[in-house]
């Protein structure tokens, strides 16, 4: 009778935490609009899938993270993606990789943010300063200079950099877990978004003069995605 007892209470515990940590998939995009007519349905929280008869190789191939691209620009950075975008087999599968490229004595991949993925990103060459910033009301900056070879962990959401403090090109690889991390490059959305945030509104929460917070609207914001 207690084998019984027991079975019956750990079927009870089993079927009970299957509830416990079940939990709604991470969305794949800004947001997801919810319709009624499907006709009228452009985006779905991941990709339309194709027959998985009709699948090649090429679905799950992607070339080029061995090539250093130019970071001729304002930042000295550029980002290379493989994403779900450039490889279609990972659509679903929560992962992605990019490789950064800097500009020596001073490339930036400058402040921002995965609203969907942490980040672990690991350097080829070069000596870079990385951090990230903790959320409120902390607001702790954990900062580490490395050097090839080196691991580094972002977590999801928080505001992160990669700086070069080297004489020569810097460069990294870096995992995400997500098909579609997303990026959310600070100083552009809040001074380069479309139509722009009201000057009164940003010179208030950065208690700096509107005149300065005009200026900065007028600025071009590279994107170096």
């Amino acid at each position: 009778m207690k084998r019984v007892h027991f079975l019956a209470t750990f079927v009870f515990l089993a079927f009970a935490a299957s509830f416990a940590f079940a939990s709604d998939p991470s969305p794949l995009q800004d947001f997801c609009v919810a319709i009624n007519d499907t006709k009228d349905g452009v985006f779905v929280n991941g990709k339309f899938c194709k027959d998985p008869k009709l699948a090649t190789a090429n679905d799950f191939f992607f070339s080029g993270l061995n090539i250093a691209r130019s970071t001729s620009n304002p930042v000295g950075s550029v980002v290379t993606p493989a994403n779900v975008a450039q490889i279609p087999g990972l659509n679903t599968l929560g992962i992605s990789l990019v490789r950064i490229d800097y500009a020596p004595y001073g490339g930036l991949n400058p402040p921002h943010t995965h609203p969907r993925a942490t980040e672990i990103l690991t350097v080829l060459e070069g000596t870079l300063y990385v951090g990230f910033v903790t959320s409120n009301p902390d607001n702790r900056l954990i900062t580490k200079v490395l050097n090839p070879g080196d691991v580094f962990v972002f977590p999801v959401g928080l505001i992160h950099f990669q700086f070069n403090v080297g004489k020569t090109k810097a460069s990294a690889i870096a995992a995400l877990s997500s098909q579609n991390p997303g990026v959310i490059t600070i100083a552009n959305a809040v001074f380069g978004s479309t139509p722009p945030i009201r000057s009164d509104v940003l010179a208030k929460a950065f208690q700096v003069d509107k005149n300065i917070v005009d200026y900065l609207q007028k600025q071009f914001w590279y994107d170096n995605n």
